[in-house]
């Protein structure tokens, strides 16, 4: 895939007006009368990520047909639960950069950040309730345990050289993916579509977070820390075992293995330089790429099950973007 490919904000473009509105409706439900909690929810809602997941649900919204007022609130709720794990993990994983700028827990301290981030989680909850509808609760409550699983499934597996492809796809799979599945879930919920349709939209949410978070990985080893906006490294430090370095330590000599796995142990960022060598020296990118262009076609697929207008066709374009994407 070329950089000529349609990148993710042009895709966007064509719910612009969709996402006003959602932004209106999030900026009227973080008001709580506490201003520490709009402040630092404020701070991390505008550091300028591209909202995928709200607008899958808008997206798919529009490919089915559906123009109902309650898919703002429900995209703000995605986007509300979105930003509460941001600062749950930046808060485990002592992170201090991301988008650029300081973490909200670099800025405001630890407290702060889990506080507000337990806010947005039950503000989410409160403005699930305005849908009446228990199958949206039965999803997003689904959804957000599972994410908390594969929160602490990824605890778990820090520092272990061992973890394998299956076990790390199992993580993204619960801890990223989910909410992405569930973005795109709700809008077929919303239009009152077929079993079929609504499977094929949860799919491509499912296939398209994974496709995100495999490229995400990629790029702390083939990425540049101002393109990223976070520091490159920043897996390794942490202990987080991903599919760059399981490809690399599967295709690696047993010297290189040996000091892929001292570092993962470790946590050593001077080893950095010389496994960002054997990464790219093995082909272990260029493994993790090709399993990403797997999802992102297994999500073109989905989409194309969709009915056939400029929504659905973005949900194409969506996928295929991801395989240009730099940051």
């Amino acid at each position: 895939m070329t950089d000529s490919s349609p990148s993710a904000t042009s895709v966007l473009s064509l719910i612009a007006e969709d996402m006003r509105e959602v932004d209106a409706v999030i900026g009227r439900r973080l008001d709580s009368g506490v201003p520490l909690v709009g402040e630092v929810s404020r701070y991390i809602i505008s550091s300028g990520g591209k909202r995928l997941r709200p607008a899958l649900l808008l997206l798919v919204c529009g490919a089915l047909g559906w123009r109902g007022e309650q898919r703002f609130n429900l995209a703000a709720v995605v986007e509300f639960i979105h930003t509460a794990t941001l600062l749950h993990d930046d808060v485990v994983d002592e992170s201090t950069l991301r988008r650029g700028r300081a973490t909200a827990n670099e800025h405001f301290g630890n407290p702060a950040s889990v506080l507000v981030g337990d806010f947005l989680y039950s503000r989410a909850f409160q403005m699930m309730l305005d849908a009446h509808d228990m199958r949206v609760m039965e999803i997003l409550a689904d959804a957000t345990n599972v994410i908390a699983e594969g929160e602490v499934m990824q605890l778990m597996n820090m520092h272990d050289p061992g973890l394998d492809e299956a076990a790390y796809l199992q993580v993204i799979r619960s801890k990223t993916a989910k909410l992405f599945e569930a973005s795109a879930r709700l809008g077929a919920v919303l239009a009152r579509t077929s079993p079929a349709i609504e499977a094929a939209c949860a799919g491509y949410g499912q296939a398209l977070g994974t496709a995100f978070q495999v490229i995400d990985d990629v790029l702390d080893y083939a990425g540049a820390a101002e393109e990223m906006g976070k520091n490159l490294g920043d897996d390794l430090r942490e202990g987080k075992v991903t599919l760059p370095l399981i490809a690399a330590m599967r295709r690696g000599s047993e010297e290189q293995r040996a000091l892929i796995r001292r570092a993962i142990e470790t946590g050593d960022l001077g080893e950095l330089d010389h496994v960002v060598a054997i990464v790219r020296a093995t082909g272990a990118l260029e493994v993790a790429q090709d399993a990403a262009a797997a999802e992102a076609r297994r999500a073109m697929s989905a989409a194309e099950q969709l009915p056939a207008n400029e929504y659905s066709r973005a949900l194409v374009q969506l996928a295929a973007s991801l395989l240009a994407r730099r940051n």
